[in-house]
């Protein structure tokens, strides 16, 4: 793993506790908003300039891997993040949407590093990206309005003009540079690690940026901020489960175990957080609860990873 990526949670908790230490300067209390979009409009440039979209085939390749990884992603996931949501976190709608929305993105980079560790197929979860991708994108607005439209929680023209000014022009930019960049490949090359070791801290200063400005509603809100850990351990822990079930059942082998492991419970909260920033103006509470996630998520992810890897030999 590369250093920022062994720091991650503490960087994403540096970034929390700098902010909310901060929140009182008003020079950048007042400037931290116009930093949020931007930054993570930036990070998301670089993901998709990480994302081989031209790979898209090599999703269908392994049938049986790409069809059980969709469905527990994009069918399971989203009922069980809601019958979790609305068991311990509908007091609080807001929380429950960030919550929501960071249980139905499947991560697109760092659970590759875990799979690498626990010694599962890294091809093969590679393949799965692109259409990972692809689908939370599609997906995520739907399910939403699906899920939320009926408590007047969701302003549609707002989710749209976030979809196409954090993702979607990102994405666009990425892929002509790209196309413009195809026969430099050392210059490709540069702009893409460039791009891909500074997402970390794109991401750190979009958060610094959150807390920075909405200081005292993560002091009035903490016990309602808290409660989304319960939730989202008893997701880690079904889904551990149920992977293992499944994949006993469908005779996988101990790799594509892995695989199949990290890819359905490593989320992706960047980009959750990303859409959420434009798509919900002023309920900043749904933003902490994505920026959450990843405090406890990477270290779970490092921790199955060592389970995986001790069960390795009896599996």
């Amino acid at each position: 793993m590369e250093i920022l990526e062994k720091t991650e949670p503490i960087i994403i908790f540096i970034a929390i506790i700098t902010g909310l230490e901060l929140s009182d300067i008003s020079i950048l209390n007042n400037n931290s908003e116009s930093l949020i979009t931007l930054f993570l409009c930036l990070m998301l440039y670089g993901l998709f300039l990480e994302v081989p979209i031209k790979d898209l085939k090599n999703s269908f390749k392994n049938v049986k891997f790409t069809s059980t990884s969709l469905i527990i992603n994009f069918i399971w996931t989203p009922l069980l993040g809601y019958f979790l949501g609305s068991l311990f976190l509908k007091g609080n709608i807001d929380i429950f949407i960030g919550f929501f929305m960071l249980i139905l993105t499947p991560c697109t980079d760092w659970y590759l590093v875990f799979t690498k560790m626990a010694k599962g197929n890294v091809n093969l979860s590679l393949s799965i990206l692109p259409i990972n991708l692809i689908l939370q994108i599609i997906l995520l607005p739907i399910y939403l309005i699906l899920f939320f439209a009926s408590n007047n929680s969701m302003n549609y023209y707002e989710l749209g003009y976030s979809i196409l000014i954090v993702v979607i022009i990102p994405f666009v930019l990425a892929q002509l540079t790209k196309f413009i960049l195809k026969n430099k490949e050392k210059l490709n090359e540069k702009i893409t690690n460039f791009f891909s070791n500074c997402q970390i801290i794109f991401l750190a200063i979009a958060i610094f940026g959150i807390f920075n400005s909405k200081g005292e509603i993560v002091f009035d809100n903490l016990n309602s901020i808290l409660l989304i850990f319960i939730p989202l351990i008893l997701f880690f822990i079904i889904n551990l489960i149920l992977d293992f079930t499944i994949s006993k059942k469908i005779e996988f082998t101990y790799e594509d175990y892995v695989s199949l492991t990290m890819t359905t419970l490593a989320r992706n909260s960047p980009l959750a957080l990303a859409i959420a920033v434009n798509s919900f103006p002023g309920r900043e509470l749904i933003l902490i609860g994505l920026v959450i996630g990843p405090l406890i998520e990477l270290p779970v992810l490092y921790c199955i990873s060592k389970i995986l890897t001790s069960i390795k030999k009896r599996y």
